[in-house]
């Protein structure tokens, strides 16, 4: 199931990739940004006096051509943006907590409309490991489930080819147009057949580490549940567990070995909780009453575009109450009695000076002067 929203404009479109490929806008503040001004265009024509507050450097904001060419290499190698709310964008990615304004689809956009599972696990995975899950999502996918993953190494390599025949779909970390590990370039094409590639980096963007949790919040948001095969005490599959658990969704478990450190990660879920999976039938059985649920539709955020603006008063308040300390917006705006919007505005113009970090369930805290100094 997709969205069910009306499409962008081409002229829209291109102000949107503007807009989120400016530095310091990541999917929370181009929300508030579209919020607070009605529409991109509107946005990128205040950024510089928002960037101004806090920061003496300019923003660096794309230009008109510079999205132009993106938009130009997209439809060179087949493939298109979809925007939040439009109807070929995954219906419960628009349920995580600031979903990516646009994400760049290659391949068949139909099978972003099926139910989905996602299927992670160890890089190093064993022989029976990936067996597992090759085998999950083939049977996943004969009930009708679209398997999605992270095109790495392991189990993520394991369940796209076990999904190539039902619809499978490969999160990138980089832009489509670089696939990682470079030894799947070819299964990125296989999986372009009947599936799709997803990536809400730019085009030409090489996958750094810090790319890939990003990578992970979109594997575990399309998904009604994520199933972990094998997965060490530290590894990046037990970030998505944890993603998935705070969006909601179901958290399935492989068991393993005592003895194999792969088997570790995987067997603290099902101490925490998780569900145990020996075939594909446990998922199916627990995810059932779940597919009976419509995901939410796409709504706007609340309209500030008449609100009161902020003082340097208001700003003076409001840095005395933030910290280093994570932090709820609510509480900011309850602390400082200040308006909504006048809190939400002074924290876009941290947030677009790089002074700024936001954190999952909304909090935010302030950055130390050097760390956002070495941004």
């Amino acid at each position: 199931m997709t969205g069910g929203g009306p499409r962008l404009s081409e002229g829209q479109r291109l102000n949107w990739l503007r807009l989120i490929r400016t530095p310091n806008v990541g999917p929370a503040t181009f929300r508030d940004l579209i919020n607070r001004f009605g529409s991109a265009e509107a946005a990128i024509e205040r950024l510089p006096a928002l960037v101004s507050r806090f920061s003496a450097l300019p923003p660096r904001i794309p230009t008109l051509a510079t999205a132009m060419s993106e938009m130009a290499t997209a439809e060179r190698i087949g493939a298109r943006f979809a925007a939040v709310g439009e109807p070929d964008y995954p219906a419960h990615l628009m349920q995580i907590e600031a979903p990516p304004p646009l994400i760049a689809v290659r391949g068949n956009t139909a099978v972003l409309g099926l139910r989905m599972v996602a299927i992670v696990g160890a890089r190093n995975a064993s022989l029976s490991g990936m067996k597992i899950a090759q085998g999950l999502a083939s049977d996943l996918g004969r009930d009708g489930y679209a398997i999605v993953s992270g095109l790495a190494r392991g189990i993520d390599t394991a369940a796209h080819r076990g999904s190539l025949d039902t619809g499978s779909v490969a999160v990138l970390a980089g832009g489509l147009d670089r696939p990682y590990p470079p030894e799947n370039v070819r299964l990125s094409e296989e999986i372009c057949e009947r599936g799709a590639l997803v990536s809400e980096m730019p085009f030409g963007w090489e996958p750094r580490a810090q790319d890939f949790p990003r990578r992970n919040r979109l594997v575990a948001g399309m998904a009604l549940g994520l199933v972990v095969v094998e997965a060490a005490r530290r590894s990046g599959s037990l970030i998505s567990a944890r993603l998935a658990g705070e969006m909601g969704r179901q958290v399935f478990a492989v068991p393993g070995s005592p003895l194999d450190p792969r088997a570790e990660g995987t067997n603290r879920l099902l101490k925490d909780g998780a569900v145990l999976v020996t075939d594909a039938r446990d998922v199916l059985e627990t995810l059932a009453p779940m597919t009976m649920r419509q995901p939410q539709t796409f709504s706007e955020p609340a309209d500030f575009t008449d609100a009161p603006e902020a003082d340097d008063s208001a700003r003076s308040r409001l840095l005395e109450a933030l910290s280093p300390t994570p932090g709820e917006i609510d509480e900011l705006i309850r602390h400082t009695g200040l308006h909504p919007a006048q809190v939400h505005l002074v924290l876009l113009e941290l947030d677009l000076a790089g002074r700024l970090e936001r954190h999952a369930g909304g909090m935010v805290s302030l950055l130390a002067d050097d760390a956002w100094r070495s941004r």
